[in-house]
């Protein structure tokens, strides 16, 4: 099916990329400018800014509590952005969505992002977030049982990296992973996936714009071979927690996204790979306004609720 029609009235009113330098702040200015009222959000029980006490320092959380129970399972987010974009603000509508949908209790992670903070400062202030909602399970209400993960983008990446770090550190109170459409491979080879050929130009995400926009994370010591910066990479994916990988239809980085899901199961990995059909790179932050769209933070409750 074509793209979307509402997304390709936005995709319309986009400037063409003029191959100018980017600058870090003007563009996560710009990011700001779209932040939704705090009135225009989806409302919930509780939502909480608090700092996590960790291991790789204090890290600024958000925690969203969907309602009131005596208990419930924990997902920690991690917003994308190309590793230098994102905040809590900017991806509070989809912690929010995903609180909603899911019933767990959402911890959202400010992480450090390049170019102000070298690799591996982002990942491993997102690890030692869970190994902390581990740790402070009784003050947040965690079940002890059901302990998500969940990343868009380059969150998606972050997301792979944690499960894959906390198998190797025996640490196994991961339950489940969730990737939206997730960056699993930063060797930006154009002849690595056959997405990044047909779907380079004209879906928003242009498969030229992937070295610029992933520069500041490689230019601060992030090697794409190393399987925590490109998790594609990794070669024995077994052990890991049960996986949803959802990708896009018209998304430069949809193939890596569904060729990991398939080493996963590969691998004997509980995984599902779902791909939405006129959407591109984005989606899950951008248009989940449309009902097509939304339903993957539905389709994320029925996976992470299945008995």
């Amino acid at each position: 099916m074509p793209i979307h029609p509402e997304i390709a009235k936005v995709l319309s009113t986009l400037p063409a990329p003029d191959g100018s330098p980017l600058d870090p702040e003007a563009v996560r200015a710009g990011e700001v400018a779209q932040v939704p009222p705090l009135e225009d959000r989806v409302p919930l029980y509780a939502v909480e800014d608090a700092m996590a006490a960790t291991r790789s320092g204090d890290v600024p959380v958000r925690i969203y509590t969907p309602a009131e129970a005596d208990a419930y399972g924990v997902l920690v987010y991690f917003h994308g952005g190309a590793f230098f974009l994102g905040s809590l603000d900017t991806h509070d509508h989809v912690a929010r969505s995903l609180a909603k949908e899911t019933g767990y209790k959402v911890i959202s992670v400010g992480f450090r992002l390049a170019p102000e903070s070298a690799f591996p400062a982002g990942l491993d202030d997102c690890y030692s977030v869970v190994r902390w909602a581990a740790d402070q399970g009784g003050s947040l209400g965690w079940d002890g049982q059901n302990l998500a993960i969940a990343g868009d983008s380059s969150g998606g990446t972050f997301a792979a990296a944690v499960a894959a770090m906390a198998h190797d550190d025996g640490f196994d109170r991961i339950t489940h992973q969730i990737l939206f459409y997730p960056s699993l491979d930063l060797d930006f080879d154009v002849d690595r996936y056959a997405s990044l050929r047909g779907n380079a130009e004209g879906y928003g995400l242009e498969t030229a714009g992937l070295k610029p926009f992933n520069a500041f994370y490689i230019d601060s010591g992030a090697d794409p071979a190393d399987p925590r910066v490109s998790p594609i990479k990794r070669e024995d994916l077994s052990g890991l927690p049960r996986a949803l990988v959802i990708t896009a239809e018209f998304d430069p980085l949809r193939d890596e996204g569904e060729l990991y899901g398939q080493r996963l199961k590969d691998a004997g990995v509980n995984a599902k790979v779902s791909r939405y059909a006129g959407a591109n790179h984005g989606f899950v932050q951008n248009f989940s306004w449309i009902p097509e769209f939304y339903r993957a933070f539905e389709e994320t409750g029925e996976f992470l609720n299945r008995s």
